[in-house]
């Protein structure tokens, strides 16, 4: 029997600064989604990539005193460094510099054009270069930019258009029969509300600057970046090949918030036009801002994540923005939030119910774990309950995207197992008379829940878990695990050597200001 597919997609990053963790926060919502629906055995391929082309681009590769490849083959290896990083578990990585996208780029616009889609004609409009979009009068803020506070540029010269408003109807119509297609609610009455007024058409090409895929039509023009990126989700598939065919439509198409319209409107347009199958859902989450304001490279506003791993690790910066910021909703980072979890949830109470458990295994059964032996008490019975309820909780909440829960969940279960440390004290049981058969009992049922934790915990924390798996003496291997053995009790065979190590989360002194 063949494995059920899942692709899902992050948008592609656009290298024209270093990476902020607005980038890391995508990547790390989709990695979770991606490993969890591999522990549910279905076969995901997961992409990401960079958005090499624009004017934008060309600007500021010209500042930098750098040809434009240059400056993204420079920028971009940021961008795969942040990735690796993060041990973000991405199948491939699409640049739209390369000859496989350019290809599909050149053929899709052919197509369409074929299809009676494109025309040729003059555009005049308000155009912003940081956001590759054009605006009307009563988009702007103050006369300028709503997204990045900038003056806007008003352009005039011969482009070719899609007929974007030849398919208003039908989007607004597939929008309304799939109410999932759009999440969350929110963001889907949004684009409902925008689709209810009139559509121009699209300017999809510039003749201004060379930065671009050249049209296939008109050596004189290249595509619009947008036209260009938004095809990377079919390029990176190899269309119309094997994997194309295999894994299309997306199941999960991660983007921000600002960048909603072309994948609602646009991107669904394109391919109507094309006679491809839409994308099964696009899923929006919110801005990670400072001080409150959303990070931006445009405006100044960043931190960057490669000096975040290298002081807390990755693993860290991943538990800290799942765990705080409520996916779909803006969120506040800083450095002093991101201690005070370390210390507490990742060190207090994960990283000392793994310490203590294992020096527990060492001292009284000499590194080896027990036989468990006896009968449950009512003790015994609450923490296995907790952990065989795991995994359903963990399903429920990650297939709405609800992250922070999920943590919470697996969080509760070791505040659990704390608990139990200290109500049964198996330090005390061995000191009596049927002490060795009652603590074995205890230090089995501990180790368990290490085993249940470790596997549970490696979509948000593949590293960690790795940890734990190795150090309770199984090989730290994180592939080819599944969710059956989150829902199964006593996997662990007894006897196996622990190998305890490093202490997972040092304790961190706060000595940064928020």
């Amino acid at each position: 029997m063949s494995k059920k597919k899942f692709y899902i997609t992050t948008a592609i990053d656009y290298p024209s600064g270093l990476p902020h963790m607005g980038h890391a926060y995508e990547k790390i919502c989709a990695d979770v989604i991606a490993r969890w629906h591999r522990l549910k055995n279905e076969d995901v391929f997961f992409l990401t990539g960079t958005d090499e082309h624009g004017q934008k681009i060309a600007r500021y590769a010209q500042r930098s005193g750098k040809h434009p490849e240059v400056f993204v083959n420079e920028m971009t290896k940021q961008f795969i460094e942040l990735s690796k990083r993060l041990n973000i578990s991405n199948d491939d990585f699409i640049r739209t510099t390369q000859a496989r996208h350019i290809r599909v780029v050149r053929d899709i616009f052919k197509k369409i054009y074929e299809n009676g889609d494109i025309y040729k004609g003059v555009y005049q409009g308000l155009y912003c270069v940081d956001c590759e979009a054009f605006y009307t009068e009563k988009d702007l803020k103050d006369g300028k930019c709503p997204v990045h506070d900038k003056a806007i540029d008003t352009l005039k010269e011969e482009t070719y258009f899609f007929k974007l408003s030849k398919y208003q109807k039908k989007i607004l119509e597939h929008i309304r029969k799939n109410k999932d297609f759009i999440q969350p609610l929110a963001r889907r009455n949004e684009i409902i509300n925008r689709l209810e007024e009139d559509l121009r058409d699209l300017s999809v090409s510039r003749s201004s600057f060379s930065w671009g895929v050249p049209l296939p039509i008109d050596g004189s023009h290249v595509v619009f970046v947008w036209f260009d990126a938004l095809l990377n989700y079919i390029s990176g598939l190899d269309y119309p090949g094997r994997n194309f065919r295999h894994y299309w439509p997306a199941d999960i198409q991660l983007i921000g918030k600002d960048i909603l319209w072309f994948h609602s409107v646009v991107w669904p347009s394109m391919l109507l036009a094309a006679g491809i199958e839409l994308p099964r859902s696009i899923v929006v989450h919110g801005f990670i801002n400072v001080g409150g304001e959303k990070l931006s490279k445009s405006k100044g506003a960043t931190i960057n994540p490669l000096d975040l791993i290298e002081l807390y690790g990755a693993d860290a910066i991943r538990y800290f923005l799942l765990r705080e910021i409520s996916f779909g909703e803006d969120g506040n980072f800083s450095e002093a939030a991101l201690i005070r979890r370390i210390n507490s949830d990742l060190a207090n109470d994960l990283g000392n119910l793994l310490q203590r458990t294992l020096t527990m295994v060492e001292k009284f059964f000499g590194a080896q774990v027990p036989v468990p032996r006896g009968c449950d008490s009512e003790m015994d019975k609450i923490l296995k309950s907790k952990a065989k309820g795991l995994v359903g909780n963990l399903n429920e909440r990650i297939e709405k995207f609800n992250f922070r829960e999920a943590l919470k969940q697996i969080f509760d279960l070791i505040n659990v197992a704390n608990k139990y440390i200290e109500d049964v004290a198996p330090w005390k049981l061995v000191r009596q008379d049927s002490g060795i058969e009652a603590s074995s009992n205890v230090i089995y049922n501990l180790i368990e829940v290490l085993r249940i934790i470790a596997v549970s915990i490696l979509p948000f924390m593949p590293q960690t878990s790795k940890n734990i798996l190795s150090q309770i003496g199984l090989n730290g291997d994180t592939e080819g695990h599944s969710i059956a053995e989150i829902e199964k009790w006593g996997l662990f065979k007894p006897g196996i050597r622990i190998n305890k190590g490093k202490t997972l989360f040092p304790r961190i002194e706060e000595r940064r200001s928020p």
